[in-house]
């Protein structure tokens, strides 16, 4: 165990144990550009113990044999551990990779306990078993839990990503193996002493901290029965590649590029005030963040200005700071690849209507970017490759028909939103577009109804009760 920064054992298996390898991973902070905090870095051999503990778990234990109420109810005490440390994770977090407090308090803590809470819940109401009469007699529906699960989380919301698998795992009586990003292990193993405290059953629940060899064993390993990844496109094909070549169970909850359509009856005001947390929650760092702003060209330059003086206004600074709204990109890496979009724009022949290349102004140190609002079309490469940072394309539609055609000229298919003064008529519109989640004059999909995403965007859903089925498996019984 160690305490929030510093990290000396792995958890595999439901328990603290040395690794069987000397390499760390040091956490560097994003604002101070030094080290903030290390753990130990799994090995391929820990990953082989994590699997063996979760397949003797799951074969020979009895934690999928529990009623769901049982199971349910460990959920419980890990949400009552979860809820008192609220503050504690959000901080962490916003220390580990830089989100901005304020953010973290919403989304980086908040929301994975209310999913933890949801899927306690859940066991006295799920349809476990279902009775259909049918025409040679009864027939009974059974969920039973998938087996042994490998969950592959990024670092931009950590716990978000890793709960919305976990929880549902472990109700639905799967034993999960849970591989964090290297760039914020810190918070994966915190919770990790919560679900220790939470008392489940050995074997159950395992927490590794490794890079890209330790996933790809993870995901390769023939012991799991099903892999539940969150990341970027590219990884998520070859993990797709991996599982469809063994016949295994696979989710994934890939890239975004997602279209905020503002129709001609919008108030642009309220639009551009809605969109500076859609479009630029998290700094930018979000898969779902509406990074192309469909607007009619009658209104074209009313909805630039609008969306130029919010980027203007943004308060960028340290995230620690409750007013911080962008924070730093999460690695030197990453600030390179922003700044690389932000250069490509130009050279593309987009004009920049705020912010643009460099650093912000008053930043001496910490790896950020200026929050950036392009005049551009949706044939531009930063129109149509997610760049997962503050950087926004606003585009030009003639009417309705061709907004709708925009939006959905993309590969991907994970957020959305339309603004309107006439909300039904933006329901409809709603429909019209291939996307996964879409709202209306906001975003922020509910955590009770299904995230994931059509095309390159994944296949799959978390969240609400379809995040649960998707760690089941459907058998029909004939009594």
């Amino acid at each position: 165990m160690g305490d929030n920064r510093s990290w000396d054992q792995l958890y595999i298996g439901g328990a603290w144990v040395d690794p069987t390898g000397p390499d760390r991973i040091t956490v560097i902070s994003p604002v101070t550009e030094e080290p903030f905090g290390s753990t130990p870095e799994a090995t391929i051999a820990d990953v082989d113990r994590a699997v063996a503990a979760a397949r003797h778990a799951f074969d020979e234990g009895d934690w999928p044999h529990l009623d769901p109420l049982e199971r349910g109810a460990a959920l419980r005490r890990f949400a009552d551990i979860y809820a008192a440390h609220l503050d504690e994770m959000a901080e962490l977090i916003t220390g580990e990779m830089g989100s901005p407090i304020s953010f973290s308090k919403l989304g980086q803590a908040p929301a994975p306990w209310a999913l933890i809470d949801m899927y306690a819940n859940m066991a006295a109401t799920f349809a476990w078993e279902e009775e259909r009469a049918g025409m040679m007699g009864t027939a009974i529906v059974r969920h039973e839990p998938a087996g042994v699960v490998g969950a592959i989380a990024p670092w931009n919301v950590p716990q978000q990503t890793i709960i919305s698998k976990l929880a549902p795992a472990l109700l639905a009586g799967c034993c999960v193996v849970v591989k964090p990003s290297p760039e914020t292990p810190l918070d994966a193993l915190l919770m990790a002493q919560w679900v220790h405290e939470a008392g489940f059953p050995e074997g159950v629940v395992s927490v590794l901290p490794g890079g890209r060899q330790v996933g790809e064993h993870l995901v390769r390993h023939r012991s799991l029965d099903k892999v539940a990844f969150t990341g970027s496109t590219a990884a998520g094909r070859e993990i797709g590649a991996i599982c469809g070549g063994d016949l295994r169970r696979v989710s994934l909850e890939l890239g975004g590029k997602s279209a905020a359509i503002v129709l001609d009856d919008a108030d642009i005001g309220r639009t551009a005030q809605g969109l500076r947390f859609a479009s630029f929650m998290n700094s930018g760092q979000a898969c779902a963040a509406q990074t192309r702003v469909l607007a009619p060209q009658s209104r074209y330059d009313e909805v630039l200005d609008a969306m130029a003086a919010v980027a203007d206004s943004l308060v960028v600074g340290d995230p620690s700071d409750d007013a911080t709204e962008i924070g730093p990109m999460v690695t030197q890496r990453q600030q390179e690849r922003v700044s690389g979009y932000i250069d490509i724009g130009r050279d593309e022949g987009a004009t920049v209507v705020a912010g643009g290349p460099g650093t912000p102004d008053g930043i001496e140190r910490g790896w950020y970017v200026r929050p950036t609002i392009f005049a551009g079309d949706n044939s531009m490469r930063i129109a149509q490759e997610e760049i997962f940072g503050p950087v926004i394309v606003v585009i030009p539609y003639a009417d309705e028909r061709d907004a709708i055609r925009i939006a959905n000229d993309s590969d991907f298919g994970l957020g959305g939103s339309v603004w309107t003064g006439d909300k039904a008529h933006g329901l409809e519109v709603a429909k019209r577009i291939r996307t996964g989640t879409i709202g209306v004059n906001k975003y922020g999909p509910d955590l009770v109804g299904p995230f994931g995403g059509y095309k390159a965007s994944g296949f799959g859903r978390e969240y609400g009760v379809e995040g649960l089925v998707e760690f089941t498996e459907v058998k029909n019984l004939a009594p």
